[in-house]
């Protein structure tokens, strides 16, 4: 099984941290290949950035070029674009967000969000209602981080911990990592906290491999259906016009 996962910014360093952590998630069989998107903004932090890079990241699976896939997962916590990559390729597609917060269900009855910039909090909060798990949520809770910020562990545990406790006092039973920045983080706060965390990228993985495993796929009645045929320019050098006509079928 070979599942792509896309990235939400350009920066590559994020991307394979990421990859590592999908790696490890990821089942025997299963092999796990990052895509990030060739333009777009550095780290998706707010309305403009998150529009930004939605496009982006449909743009790069549109002029992919590697090895065919099974699936998709989209590690943007929050991030848009999830609706449309659905349309444009032809296999599953899990987005980190709701595959954290169903797996959360599955696990307490409410569950909050700790993530980034306190900014991204209602982005976050309308992502989990279009995806029809918002209503068990209690809070999303910001640690004032920014995603590039990130890369300081003993910084993000420390600013973790103190927003999960704001999410705990909220009523959260179970807590979710609310950027894919945060991936690994999990191991080393869940103790700590005494509730169950689950890392979104994690999640993703293991739903998109059940999925293929089952052998399903996106629903093409109503919602999902193909892209009507049309022209559709993506812009000066973003590629050569590929896909334009309906689906993307997992790979080149």
């Amino acid at each position: 099984m070979r599942i792509v996962v896309t990235n939400c910014n350009t920066t590559q360093e994020m991307t394979e941290e990421i990859v590592r952590g999908a790696r490890a998630a990821a089942g025997p069989g299963t092999t796990v290949r990052g895509l990030t998107p060739a333009w777009g903004p550095e780290s998706a932090e707010g309305w403009l950035d998150s529009y930004l890079s939605a496009a982006a990241v449909m743009d790069a699976l549109r002029t992919y070029e590697g090895p065919e896939y099974d699936a998709v997962v989209m590690a943007g916590f929050g991030e848009h674009g999830r609706e449309g990559v659905r349309e444009l390729v032809d296999v599953p597609v899990v987005d980190i967000t709701e595959a954290a917060a169903h797996l959360a269900c599955l696990l307490g009855r409410r569950y909050g969000v700790v993530t980034t910039l306190e900014r991204s909090c209602g982005q976050i909060e309308d992502s989990l209602e279009t995806a029809g798990v918002g209503r068990n949520c209690v809070a999303v809770v910001g640690t004032g981080l920014g995603v590039l910020e990130l890369e300081d562990g003993e910084r993000t545990e420390s600013a973790f911990l103190a927003a999960a406790e704001r999410a705990r006092d909220a009523g959260a039973e179970v807590l979710v990592l609310g950027c894919a920045g945060m991936t690994g983080l999990q191991r080393t706060v869940g103790e700590k906290l005494g509730v169950p965390v689950v890392d979104g990228v994690g999640a993703a993985v293991k739903l998109a491999e059940s999925l293929v495993g089952l052998g399903l796929t996106t629903s093409r009645a109503g919602t999902y259906a193909k892209p009507l045929p049309k022209r559709r320019v993506w812009g000066p050098g973003s590629g050569d016009g590929r896909g334009d006509e309906g689906v993307v079928r997992g790979g080149a």
